[in-house]
Order: C-alpha cells, then structure tokens, then sequence
C-alpha cells in the first residue's frame, strides 16, 4: 500500500494578485498530477501574516526543546512544515533574496529544529526541497534566491530538488519584464510570451519532481528503516513516516 504524500507549498510574497502565487499554483497541480491517487497538495500564503525575527534566546529555546517563545503565526506553518512531505517555496526577489518575512520563519525553524532534540544536531528529514523565484526582469537575483532555498534545505537536513533542464536547473525562475503588476507573469504568459512560459514549464517541473521525490524517498526509508533506525538522526523521519494522516496539519486536495 502506498503512502499518501502531502506537498506544501509556500508563497512567500506579501501581495495580491502575486505572480509567486501564479507560479505556485502551476507547481503544485504539477505535483497533484504526478500521482493523484496518493498525492495532496496544499498552499500556505505569508500574505498578512506576521513573522518576529528570532531574538537568539538559544538557553529558552534549548529549555522549551524548541518550542519557540514568540507567539505569531510560526507556529502554524512550522506544524505544517513539519508534517509535509515535500516543501515548495515560491518567492520573490527582494534586493537580492527571498523577502524578510520568509527570512525571519526560517531562521526560527532552524533553531527550534535543532533544540528540539536532545542531541542538538539537526535530523535527517530527508524533506523533498523545490525553489521557484520571480523577479522583476531576466537578471534580478532570481539563481541568487534559488541558492540561498537551496543552502536551507541542506541545513535542515532536506533534499534540494531541482526541475528538468533546460527551464529549471536549479529551480524555476521567472521574470515579468519590468511590469510591476502582481499579474504580471501570468498575462505575459497568455499572451504566449516565450520567457513567461519557461517559466510555468520549469515551476511544474519542480512540484512534479519534489512529489515523485517524496514517493521514493517515503518507499526506500521504509525499505531500509532497520538500517537507518540505528541512527538516531533518522528518528524524526520514521515518526513522520509512521504518523496516521489524520495527525499531520491542514491535508488538502
């Protein structure tokens, strides 16, 4: 029997309509397409959200075993976060990067990822990690963002997955040619725009690829669970692994 899979996506621009949220809507019915018997998806928008930076607490945070102690909207998508099985960041560039509000939640979940553990060493999630970015024009950070994303899912212990060249090497990336509408992109895209629609190709191929990661990666841990179940940096995985549907946040269609 297979495993259902949920893949959540988050946009991490504050505006709308948001040409991150166009493209992420084309990665995540990707990914629903990729296996619709055992995949769910689901979209997690920053948009009016609020996010405290981490103030570095380190001897709380380690007491509370990771339990963050600014209350604001962290917890919520760091429940999320932690009961999907495959993550897909779509974000706009803001001065060379993602925006601060993503910034401030994954500073946060870093921390409480490591304390939230008696060895204090990140664990291997194993997550399946897709980036999409957007910027304003062809060349305005968009490989920039995509590898900073991508240094974060090392640091958590994830699996950076790319999409399918030649749109997609590291990630998706699009541009909206300097239009500065938050539909920018998906016009451009209906109007038949070649650029716009490498685009859209290359953020399906990311969802696509990170649900079919999530596939392999939930069949061989559990191939190899007396193996790696000796490690204690795998037992955070097999708990998720092993986690009824029903226990892990907001499963959507």
């Amino acid at each position: 029997m297979v495993r259902q899979i949920h893949v959540l996506g988050i946009c991490a621009s504050p505006r709308r309509p948001s040409n991150s949220e166009f493209l992420l809507e084309q990665a995540l019915t990707a990914a629903a397409e990729a296996a619709p018997e055992c995949i769910t998806t689901e979209a997690y928008l920053m948009r009016g959200k609020q996010f405290h930076p981490c103030n570095s607490c380190y001897d709380r945070c380690r007491t509370l075993k990771g339990d963050c102690t600014a209350k604001d909207s962290f917890q919520e998508l760091q429940h999320k976060w932690h009961a999907a099985d495959a993550i897909i960041y779509s974000v706009p560039v803001y001065h060379v990067s993602y925006p601060a509000q993503l910034h401030c939640f994954l500073d946060r979940l870093g921390c409480t990822n490591v304390f939230a553990y008696e060895h204090h060493r990140p664990p291997k999630l194993l997550k399946p990690i897709g980036v999409i970015a957007q910027g304003s024009h062809l060349f305005s950070g968009q490989e920039q963002a995509i590898m900073q994303l991508i240094q974060h899912a090392l640091i958590m212990g994830c699996i950076p997955v790319a999409g399918d060249m030649w749109e997609a090497y590291f990630g998706a990336a699009g541009s909206t040619h300097c239009n500065s509408s938050g539909d920018g992109l998906q016009r451009l895209y209906e109007d038949g725009d070649f650029d716009a629609k490498a685009a859209v190709t290359g953020a399906r191929s990311v969802g696509r690829r990170a649900a079919e990661m999530a596939l392999i990666v939930s069949a061989g841990a559990v191939a190899w669970k007396q193996l790696l179940a000796q490690d204690p940096l795998y037992e955070p995985l097999f708990q998720h692994l092993e986690a009824q549907p029903d226990q892990r946040a907001g499963v959507s269609q």
